[in-house]
Order: C-alpha cells, then structure tokens, then sequence
C-alpha cells in the first residue's frame, strides 16, 4: 500500500521545510522554504561549510565596511541554500526578508530585489523564487508592490483571518499560515488540548482556504508549522503543505489511507461573507485577535533573534 505521504501528494503539493539539502532530497518535495531559523541551523552543520564560505568570499569581496560585508554574506548566505535546493526540488524555493525590516515597506523592497538579483545572477528565474515576508500591515504593502513586478511573494507568521483576506487583496501568491504555534497558542490559553478537526489551526486554515476558493482569489494556501500528522491528514486538499523533515518521516512510515478534507467544491458551501480591509480595519481585527497579535510579535522576535545568531556565526568568519 502507498505510505500515507505519497497519498498526501495526490491531494496536496508538499513542499519540504528545512535547509537541509539531504533532507531534501529524501522526500522528494515539489517546493522547499527556509527562514532565518533553519538556515542558521543548516549553516552550522559541518557539510554545509562550503556554501557558507562562498558566501563569506562574496562578503568579503562586496563591502567596504564590516557591517558592508556582512549584509552582503548573509543575503549571499541566503540565496547560496536557495541555489542548493533549487538544484533538488523542481519547483521553487522561499527565501525570507529580515524580520527586522517587518515595518519597513521600503527596505523590505529592497531586500527583496537585492535577493532577485542574487538569484537571476546565478542563473534562476525569479519564477523559481517566493520572497518571504511577515504578514505585517507593511508586509503586506511591501509584497503589494512586488507582485506588481513580478516578484513572487510568501506571507508568513500569518495567524488571522484578517491577515489571509489583506493578502488575497493585495494579489500575493502565496500564504503560509502557521497551524501548529495557533495551536500552542489555544492549549496554554485553555489549559486542553485540541486533536483532529477541532484543532484551531486546522479550523483557521480551513476558512480561509475556504474563504480564498469561494470567492476567486488566486493566492493559494500552504499550511505551515505542523505538531503532528493529525493536523496534515485534515488540511489533505490544501493547496500546498509545508512540513519539517520529522514529521515527513513519520508520513513516509504510515500507510493511513489519506482522504481529501479540502476542495474547491466543498469551499463553495462556506457561510463567510466577502469583507475589504483598509489599514484600519486590518489593524483593528488583528487588536481583536489575542492569538495573532501575541504570535506575530512573537515570530518577528525569534526570527530576528535568529538572524542576530547568524551575523555573529558570520562576523566571526570575516574577521
């Protein structure tokens, strides 16, 4: 019988999420995505030193100044593992802003074109390339602009039905709202925990994947930041699904017969009305939402916290 992930793949694109090229290439994916945590974590494994040293060699090459170098490492750093995976799965990499640029509409462009000229450079179409970027209010705006350029876009640290609608809005491709910290969020804030289709990230993604099918909008859903396989087999028919290299294993291992719980046709069932949001009412609904605004916050903090980690690895390379 088909393991349980080759089912899941019937129904819904997987996509690979680490920078682990060997995991990777492992489970045969469609997509991968990284961001700052995983690519800390992949550049310092022992057999991913070459890929940091042609980055530090770049830097080195691409500044005047140590913090020059630096920004020119990391965002070389970033788009070396993009290049590596690209080189793995067939369709296309995420690779992600700073999270410290997630109120900056404006450097939040630039890092994004600078990330498109790194790709294109080495010979990638921008096709291949999702430009991750937290789904802020500015994030969204920043991502806005991109797509009129043709640049891709992924919004993640999406927590809110607020957050999903001003991405279908602003005409993003793709969403990545994260079922796993929504339920972290539910079983400390009620002390329970949640399994199966009661699982508040399982019933979010599902109203917008709902939502976005129902009434037209182009941007598709991939579920992000899975605890458990329970959570996959009810988001089966979603659009993609993003899942780390432990709990691919596990769906490999299994042989549960996967049934689509998502599709276009049940999506028309849905009861939501179709709602605009400015930056007020955004604004407003995410202030409404304890568990987004408290996870937002949260996933800029730690990315953040991760990038610092990753500059210190780096400084130290270059000097």
């Amino acid at each position: 019988m088909a393991s349980t992930l080759e089912q899941l793949k019937k129904f819904t694109t997987v996509v690979a999420d680490t920078g682990d090229f060997e995991a990777i290439d492992k489970y045969k994916p469609t997509d991968a995505t990284t961001n700052p945590s995983l690519v800390l974590a992949a550049a310092l494994k022992e057999q991913y030193a070459s890929v940091v040293a042609d980055a530090v060699k770049f830097g080195q090459a691409n500044g005047s100044t140590l913090e020059e170098k630096l920004e020119a490492t990391i965002d070389k750093l970033f788009v070396n593992f993009g290049l590596e995976i690209l080189k793995i799965v067939p369709g296309r990499v995420s690779t992600e802003v700073d999270a410290r640029l997630s109120f900056d509409v404006e450097a939040s462009v630039r890092k994004a074109h600078r990330f498109i000229e790194l790709y294109e450079a080495a010979g990638i179409s921008r096709e291949r390339v999702l430009i991750k970027l937290g789904t802020t209010w500015e994030g969204v705006q920043a991502a806005k602009i991109l797509e009129a350029e043709g640049i891709h876009c992924n919004m993640t640290l999406l927590f809110s039905f607020a957050q999903a609608v001003a991405c279908c809005e602003a005409g993003v491709t793709l969403i990545s709202p994260f079922v796993g910290r929504i339920l972290d969020w539910y079983k400390k804030a009620e002390g329970k925990d949640f399994v199966g289709a009661e699982d508040p990230g399982v019933i979010s993604v599902s109203q917008i994947y709902n939502y976005y099918k129902k009434f037209g909008y182009k941007t598709v859903v991939m579920g992000a930041s899975f605890r458990n396989t329970g959570e996959i087999m009810e988001l089966a028919g979603c659009d993609l699904l993003t899942i780390g290299p432990s709990i691919l294993e596990k769906l490999q291992n299994m042989t549960d017969t996967v049934t689509q719980k998502l599709s276009a046709e049940s999506a028309s069932q849905s009861t939501d009305e179709k709602i605009s949001l400015d930056e007020k009412g955004f604004r407003w609904m995410m202030n409404e939402d304890a568990m987004a605004t408290e996870k937002l916050a949260e996933g800029i903090r730690k990315f953040a916290a991760d990038t610092v980690k990753l500059e210190d690895f780096v400084r130290q390379k270059l000097q």
